[in-house]
C-alpha cells in the first residue's frame, strides 16, 4: 500500500519544526563594500557536535528524480546540521519526518521557491537531495569529523511524493 503525499510550497513558519529556510527574504540584510553588496546575515544555524568536529563546505551535483517519487527512505544526522543552497535559481523537493519513538513519522513534502534553500537542524529525519526535472548543483554545508553522523530509516511501504497541480518537473 501507497501513501499519496503531495508537495506544497516552502515557508518559514511551515518549516520551522525541521529547520531554517534559506533565502533573502528576510529582514536580516544591510549594506556592505561601500553600498555595492547586500549582506543577507545569519539565515541558518549551522550545529556541529561530536568528536573532532569541524564545519564542511561542498559542492554537490544532483540528478533528478522520476515523479511521483516513490519514498522508502529517510535519513538523519545526529551530530550536525545540513544546509543545501542551490547554485541555479530552480526549485527542489524537500521531504522532512517528525520525530517518533520508533523512527520517523509520516513525511511532509515541500517544493522551494527558485533561489530557496534549507538547513536541516540537526537530528531531522529528511528525504535525500531531490532535483526536480534537470541535474542541479548546490552549496552543502555540514558537518566534517569522528563519528558516524548518518543514520537511515527504510520505511515498511513507500510514500509517493507528488508535485502539486500544474507544477511541471
Amino acid at each position: 500500500m501507497t501513501t499519496a503525499i503531495i508537495a506544497r510550497p516552502l515557508t518559514r513558519d511551515s518549516f520551522a519544526a525541521f529547520g531554517d529556510v534559506i533565502d533573502t527574504d528576510c529582514d536580516t540584510h544591510y549594506p556592505i563594500n561601500a553600498g555595492k553588496c547586500e549582506r543577507y546575515h545569519d539565515l541558518a544555524k549551522v550545529e556541529v557536535a561530536g568528536p573532532n568536529c569541524r564545519v564542511l563546505i561542498s559542492i554537490f551535483c544532483g540528478t533528478p528524480y522520476a515523479f511521483p517519487l516513490q519514498l522508502s527512505m529517510v535519513e538523519r544526522h545526529p551530530f550536525g546540521s545540513q544546509a543545501f543552497m542551490p547554485l541555479s535559481p530552480r526549485p527542489f523537493l524537500v521531504v522532512v519526518c517528525p520525530d517518533e519513538p520508533d523512527g520517523p513519522g509520516v513525511p511532509q513534502a515541500f517544493v522551494t521557491a527558485p533561489g530557496q534553500g534549507v538547513n536541516y537542524h540537526c537530528n531531522v529525519w529528511h528525504g535525500v537531495l531531490t532535483p526536480i526535472g534537470e541535474p542541479q548543483n548546490f552549496v552543502v554545508v555540514d558537518r566534517g569529523g569522528d563519528g558516524s553522523n548518518l543514520e537511515e530509516f527504510y520505511f515498511s511501504h513507500p510514500y509517493e511524493i507528488q508535485l502539486p497541480e500544474g507544477f511541471a518537473a
